[in-house]
């Protein structure tokens, strides 16, 4: 209850504020005479006859457009053919109020107004003869609109549907502005408490875990000074040199470097060398030398040239 009168109130300020004064009138009024202040099906109902007895186009056209806006619009696709014959029904009953009460004028303005929704459905065509026809309640298209019965039917059918509606489909925005507030703000204080407890939980295990690695590098460091300590003890209390043990050094894998073996590398390629130098040596100092060779035997072959051209220039 109190959380109805809050969202009248707000709906007043709103009103009063975009200057809305007569659909403020209106609004206070309709507080003022709904006693139950809460939502009612049979409200609905009671517009929709209203409207159809007035034979109020317009006002019905606003009402169920309403309807559909906020209601019909957001239900499943299967429920798309229930209100479209439920819209058809109570259109053709105001067609049929308004033949009862003799306002032809509304039945002709009904037609001007709603030919360009109506005529591509099925179920209007021959509706449209209705107009003309002297005596529809006695025509067999339209003589069963005309019973009580069927319009009783369709206006329970209607008061159910809406009732259903309502029952399955949440509260408005507006209606529920106060209590998702509400709702967000203890989420928030529930987050923040956890946030707190997870920063607790963090910190804690820090710190334990820097205790640990605390305690275990001091452990380490006082047994290797202790370990240290013991052995200068040992090398500083012996006299003789046999007494001195060592300290725990481990040995290379391997003993011989890789300095070695490049020393060696290089000792082979020196002695290939000195090798290399003595044979040339050997060569030139023999006379086997294949350098001394072609200077002896090049030198030979001009002496043997010039004498047989000396000797051959003497002849001639």
């Amino acid at each position: 209850m109190a959380h109805m009168q809050n969202i009248e109130v707000l709906v007043r300020e709103f009103l009063a504020y975009r200057g809305f004064f007569t659909s403020l009138k209106y609004f206070e009024s309709e507080c003022k005479s709904d006693k139950s202040k809460s939502f009612r099906v049979d409200k609905i109902i009671e517009s929709i006859q209203v409207a159809i007895n007035a034979s109020d186009l317009q006002e019905l056209r606003d009402i169920w457009k309403n309807l559909d806006n906020f209601f019909f619009s957001k239900l499943e696709q299967n429920y798309a053919e229930a209100v479209k014959k439920l819209e058809s029904g109570i259109f053709k009953i105001y067609l049929v109020a308004a033949h009862n009460s003799g306002r032809s004028e509304r039945i002709a303005e009904f037609f001007v107004k709603m030919a360009n929704e109506i005529h591509a459905q099925n179920d209007w065509r021959e509706w449209f003869y209705f107009q003309y026809c002297k005596n529809p309640e006695e025509h067999s298209t339209f003589t069963v609109y005309f019973t009580k019965s069927y319009q009783d039917t369709l206006f329970l059918s209607l008061h159910n549907f809406l009732a259903t509606i309502f029952q399955s489909m949440p509260l408005p925005t507006l209606m529920r502005i106060e209590s998702e507030t509400a709702q967000i703000k203890k989420l928030q204080e529930e987050n923040s408490k956890l946030r707190q407890r997870l920063q607790m939980t963090l910190s804690q295990q820090q710190q334990v875990q820097t205790g640990m690695v605390g305690s275990l590098g001091g452990h380490q460091h006082q047994s290797r000074q202790q370990i240290f300590m013991d052995k200068k003890t040992r090398i500083g209390n012996a006299t003789n040199p046999n007494e001195i043990i060592p300290f725990d050094i481990q040995p290379p894998a391997h003993l011989v470097d890789d300095f070695f073996i490049i020393a060696q590398e290089s000792l082979s390629i020196s002695e290939n060398q000195s090798r290399g130098f003595k044979s040339i040596i050997r060569n030139i100092s023999s006379g086997t030398s294949p350098v001394m060779g072609r200077k002896e035997s090049s030198q030979d072959g001009s002496k043997g040239s010039k004498r047989s051209g000396s000797v051959g220039n003497s002849r001639q």
